[in-house]
């Protein structure tokens, strides 16, 4: 007899790097809720990383609306139904009238943890908190072996970011790649993986001219997440700032350097064994100071020179080369 159905109602973030981050929780519940069945609720960026969810049910995108419109839109197409468990990483109260067994909603405040425990206190799992995980398919696993076929090992770059503060300058990203792939290298005679979104095609290409055409791969704009995702699982090592790229290039797998200036690593590092942080010579707090609300046209990355990420990368290349 086929297990009774569990209707889950999760509601994620609106931004690539806070939903990837919670991402475990669907995992954890798709492999210990017998039955269970999600209707996940994203933004339109942050949906297309759950098309592949076991056990899913439906996937609304929603947006902001004034007056928070959207959560009675919400209410208005959910309400109706018998729901075994809401899990709302927004906060809101839509799920104080919808007819639930459970419900766990994030509430702001507390000591401030980093964001994976953060999520997996919604669960009661923060002793040993689900790591960030992207279901994919097998088709989207052949376009990604497909689009990185070959013998020579990946250097992936994200050099975007979406705020100028956070963005480390792309001549340094293609100094840092030529130090890396070139003759002597770490990763010498090794391929470059681009990536960024449809927005970010200016960047990239401050990037092309790094190594000849043959060498690069270009996902900028051109590629699904989940298919960059499973691209990235496929690389030797990513480096990018704070970003929904890093966090998904640590849930492939990767080992991974994120860069880090106006963000606070001990809420947003990249979560695995094999990741990294480098920072320039001001601390968060610093940089805090200086910009109170993290909201001003400043190059706050400005200050982490090329060396530290070059020998912090080779460094992080040497302790996973078992694994490689």
């Amino acid at each position: 007899m086929a297990p009774k159905r569990f209707p889950i109602l999760f509601i994620t973030a609106s931004r690539i790097g806070d939903a990837v981050l919670s991402s475990g929780l669907i995992r954890a519940l798709a492999e210990e809720v017998e039955g269970a069945r999600f209707t996940i609720v994203a933004s339109a960026l942050t949906a297309p990383l759950f098309t592949e969810v076991p056990g899913l049910t439906r996937l609304i995108v929603m947006e902001k609306r004034p007056l928070g419109l959207h959560w009675y839109g919400l209410w208005r197409q959910l309400g109706a139904q018998d729901w075994g468990l809401i899990v709302d990483l927004r906060g809101s109260p839509v799920s104080t009238f919808m007819r639930r067994r459970r419900r766990a909603v994030h509430k702001p405040g507390g000591a401030a943890v980093h964001k994976v425990i953060e999520a997996a206190r919604l669960l009661k799992l923060e002793e040993n908190p689900p790591a960030p995980f992207l279901y994919t398919s097998s088709e989207i696993e052949a376009r990604a072996e497909a689009l990185t076929a070959g013998d020579t090992p990946i250097l992936a770059i994200a050099p975007a970011a979406n705020w100028v503060g956070k963005i480390w300058p792309a001549e340094r990203f293609g100094h840092a790649a030529r130090k890396i792939l070139g003759p002597g290298g770490a990763l010498e005679g090794g391929r470059l993986m681009i990536l960024g979104g449809p927005d970010d095609r200016d960047v990239a290409l401050a990037l092309s001219g790094v190594l000849p055409r043959a060498r690069l791969i270009d996902l900028v704009g051109s590629e699904s997440l989940l298919v960059c995702h499973a691209a990235l699982k496929r690389a030797r090592l990513f480096i990018g700032g704070d970003s929904g790229l890093m966090h998904m290039a640590a849930a492939a797998g990767v080992p991974t350097l994120g860069l880090f200036g106006p963000s606070d690593e001990r809420l947003y590092a990249p979560w695995g064994q094999n990741t990294r942080t480098v920072r320039g010579v001001r601390s968060f707090e610093e940089i805090r100071a200086q910009d109170p609300r993290l909201n001003q046209a400043l190059r706050h990355m400005m200050d982490l020179k090329v060396e530290p990420v070059v020998v912090a990368a080779e460094a992080l290349l040497t302790e996973t080369a078992s694994e490689s």
